[in-house]
């Protein structure tokens, strides 16, 4: 994948010197975490990208915030899965948190292929989330009273949003913007909005999910 802009090394300088600046405790060795593990991440996020329609394949722009989330997550969440690396794992959540507003703590598995239309203010707990996920700016996927919702393939979650609590979300469920979802199932296929008090489905006119992924 090429990486605009930067080359692989510079581009572990960079993620290094954002780690000790916001945390400068000068402990935990960032770097060789960062070292070890990039390429992973960037393989992830290779994937990722090619699998979204906006972006172009096989190019990595860490200017653009949506795309540099999605790498700081996969970076976080290998060196998690491979070295353990908890301390600077932490430091990596909390850097997205910090830059992006993007709360998703390293080991929780976000899927192969995902799409943040706008970054700041998402919430996703540890729960089991599917392929070709995309939500937007204050989503929100959480527990209610220790329950967590299991999203199936192809959920849309558009600007101020909530999924929270023992729900299955069917594949391809688009919630409206403003709505939520809690303790509720959907039939899948649908756009889910809040009419009065309750929530209603009705049946999308196009393939939503074909304006956003490469399906």
């Amino acid at each position: 994948m090429n990486i605009k802009h930067l080359s692989r090394g510079e581009l572990v300088d960079y993620v290094t010197a954002q780690l000790d600046h916001f945390f400068p405790d000068r402990k935990d060795s960032p770097r060789a975490v960062v070292e070890k593990t990039v390429d992973e991440a960037l393989a992830r996020l290779g994937r990722c990208i090619d699998g979204v329609r906006m972006w172009r394949p096989g190019e990595f722009d860490h200017l653009h915030s949506s795309q540099y989330t999605i790498f700081l997550y996969y970076l976080a969440n290998t060196a998690w899965r491979t070295l353990q690396a908890e301390r600077v794992c932490t430091k990596l959540f909390y850097l997205n948190k910090a830059l992006n507003g993007f709360e998703c703590f390293y080991d929780t598995e976000l899927p192969e292929v995902f799409f943040i239309g706008h970054t700041v203010g998402i919430v996703l707990a540890r729960t089991t989330y599917s392929n070709y996920f995309a939500l937007y700016q204050n989503s929100t996927v959480g527990k209610s009273h220790g329950e967590a919702p299991i999203l199936g393939e192809g959920v849309v979650m558009y600007p101020n949003t909530a999924i929270l609590g023992k729900c299955q979300i069917a594949p391809r469920t688009y919630v409206a913007q403003g709505a939520s979802i809690v303790n509720k199932d959907t039939p899948g296929n649908c756009i889910v909005f809040e009419s009065g008090r309750k929530l209603a489905f009705r049946a999308p006119d196009r393939d939503i999910l074909a304006d956003i992924f490469r399906i």
